[in-house]
């Protein structure tokens, strides 16, 4: 199976391709350049392994959580690309792919949300899959809690980014936390070639970002007062 995947979920910008189980990809610091990165990043991928985008079987894409423009450039590349060569997609969760990352069977991962919230689910390696035993939400980050059992590991930016308040609550029930870790296209290769070989492949028209903030311009405030009510 041959996959290009997409990411552009957070203010790091990625490609990957996944060839029949090996991965080749690049990753930049893109900050607000997204736009004008990923495709060039694309041709340089599908040019060095003397391939075009017809000989794929799919694309990948970050579905999210994350940035609201971000998600929303990684589909309509998606989209655009894969109307051209007439490829089914697959989107893949953002925090799924912080858990592929550690080598972990029980991961707590928990990404900047931004305005003071963070992202989080909780998911649990069974075989080839990992299980949401949290579902992926937004929360502010006194919400997060570790589910029961031993063997939790912390992943995700959301640890520094909100440390003061995850740290002191939840480092004792985790077994080490990896905050470096962010969405990565390589990291979502073999979730979304998994995916694609489970039949989840869809038309790209279909293809949607995973935005989870009802409001993006929702204060701080409103969302404890939402919490509460």
């Amino acid at each position: 199976m041959k996959l290009l995947v997409l990411d552009t979920s957070t203010e790091w910008c990625s490609a990957a391709l996944w060839l029949d189980g090996s991965v080749h990809a690049r990753r930049v610091l893109a900050e607000q350049r997204h736009s004008s990165l990923l495709l060039p990043m694309v041709e340089e991928l599908l040019r060095a392994s003397a391939l075009s985008l017809r000989q794929l079987d799919g694309i990948g894409y970050g579905a999210g959580p994350g940035s609201f423009t971000g998600l929303r450039i990684a589909c309509a590349v998606t989209q655009g690309l894969a109307f051209g060569a007439d490829l089914p997609v697959v989107g893949v969760s953002t925090l799924e792919s912080l858990a592929e990352q550690t080598a972990a069977d029980r991961v707590l991962t928990v990404l900047d949300a931004r305005m003071a919230e963070v992202y989080w689910a909780a998911y649990q390696r069974e075989g080839a899959r990992w299980r949401a035993m949290c579902e992926p939400q937004l929360a502010l980050p006194e919400s997060v809690a570790v589910p029961p059992g031993d063997g939790w590991v912390g992943a995700g930016n959301g640890f520094v980014a909100l440390g003061d308040v995850l740290r002191p609550r939840l480092a004792a029930h985790l077994v080490r936390i990896d905050d470096t870790l962010m969405p990565d296209a390589a990291a979502m290769a073999p979730l979304a070639a998994a995916a694609f070989a489970r039949g989840e492949g869809m038309d790209a028209a279909l293809a949607a970002p995973i935005y989870l903030r009802d409001k993006v311009a929702l204060t701080v405030d409103e969302r404890r007062q939402k919490k509460s009510a």
